[in-house]
């Protein structure tokens, strides 16, 4: 495991974990794999069993938790200072020495399968897991991290055994800010601007695909659409671009969509921009939530923004004040040490440079106008759209839709 060591004033000692490979390598058949296994991780190790385990953490106020992503899994240890070096070597154990445990198995298993139930209530989920399966196709991405019903039951204990093996052989990045340890000061690592070769998994969408749209019926008198495309890999130069983009939609009051849809129509319950860090090519989407009957002028604006974006672009003053947004969101999402920890291990895990948000403002004084539009133009060209809502709502919708794709 490569282990750095970065300086934070605090109380608070952190552990961050990164382990290459998350669910996107679960086979077609079994989605929902590595996150079972990641549950299984950290119930005990070594000569702690559940229990165990869980009152050790538990005795020492400290907190250990998981998640597994489409690229990796992240495992993380908090706990005060003085409690640090006392709970910092089960870390290592529960990726080496892990119990899994059938019978643990069985219950990490039972727990997945109500999560993936209970993720079916919420229409949102159902929306943007249609539109992930248009956009990737077959692609990794296409699928939920939490997995479905039949390739869970699928899993067996063996399966669980041998991506185990699997996973001990993937890059494992850990960041802590307990200076006790000896490990490399993140200060001291070099690294190349933010751009390094990955092969991509999946070309774009092609403009000549005609399934671009989908539709979830549901009887809830809210309308959800979410429109969007596949884009690039966050250690790309296009994704700055991006963010640009997404901060000019949805950071705040002065962003377009609250401006449109909220201030000036009243017409949205939610709205806002999913663009998040990937390895691969990463979605580049907005959602709005509306009522059934305000639906039809919200999905005509929203048309009307995407394509405003792809011919017009922003203005010189629109990408001023996008930049200074994008800049105070850095700021605000490193409130916490275990926030920066998990971005910097990420980060690391990308093969890129670890203090990439501090240069950011850099980066952002060359970007043109131009460049944005360029790269909207690139991504944005062929966007896929998935609905939600009654019957009869998403029929009008769907029309709407087809006449002005």
């Amino acid at each position: 495991m490569n282990s750095y060591y970065i300086k934070l004033n605090n109380n608070i000692s952190i552990a961050n974990i990164w382990i290459d490979g998350g669910t996107s390598l679960d086979n077609k058949d079994k989605k929902g794999l590595n996150l079972i296994l990641s549950s299984l991780l950290t119930r005990g190790c070594n000569n702690y069993d559940n229990y165990q385990f869980s009152d050790l953490i538990d005795s020492y106020g400290a907190e250990l938790n998981y998640e597994a992503y489409e690229d990796g899994i992240s495992i993380c240890l908090k706990s005060l200072n003085e409690y640090f070096e006392k709970l910092f070597p089960l870390l290592n154990l529960l990726i080496e020495e892990p119990n899994l445990y059938e019978k643990d198995f069985i219950y990490c298993q039972k727990e997945s399968l109500n999560n993936v139930k209970k993720s079916k209530e919420n229409p949102f989920n159902m929306t943007f897991n249609n539109l992930k399966k248009i956009i990737y196709l077959d692609h990794p991405y296409s699928y939920n991290c939490l997995g479905d019903e039949d390739s869970i039951n699928n899993i067996r204990y063996y399966d669980i055994l041998n991506e185990y093996k699997s996973l001990k052989k993937r890059n494992k990045y850990l960041l802590t800010n307990n200076s006790k340890y000896s490990f490399l000061d993140l200060i001291n690592i070099k690294y190349s601007t933010y751009e390094t070769n990955l092969i991509d998994m999946q070309s774009k969408l092609s403009s000549k695909n005609k399934n671009n749209y989908i539709e979830h019926y549901s009887n809830s008198k809210q309308t959800i659409m979410i429109i969007g495309s596949q884009t690039c890999p966050h250690n790309s130069k296009d994704s700055l671009s991006l963010k640009i983009l997404e901060s000019f939609l949805s950071y705040g009051m002065s962003s377009l969509l609250f401006k449109v849809f909220r201030e000036n129509n009243g017409l949205t319950y939610d709205s806002g921009v999913l663009y998040p860090a990937r390895k691969y090519n990463a979605p580049f989407l907005i959602y709005l939530l509306v009522s059934e009957e305000n639906a039809a002028l919200t999905l005509n604006l929203l048309l009307s923004i995407w394509n405003d974006l792809l011919s017009k672009g922003l203005t010189k003053k629109q990408l001023s004040l996008a930049k200074l947004k994008l800049n105070r969101s850095f700021l605000h999402n490193y409130r916490t040490c275990e926030d920066i920890t998990f971005r910097k291990v990420r980060l690391i895990g990308l093969g890129m440079d670890p203090f990439y948000d501090e240069k950011v403002e850099d980066l952002l004084k060359d970007l043109t106008v131009e460049q944005i539009l360029s790269v909207t133009r690139k991504y944005l060209a062929s966007p896929c759209i998935s609905i939600s809502g009654r019957k009869k709502v998403c029929k009008n919708l769907r029309k709407i839709w087809k006449k002005r794709n």
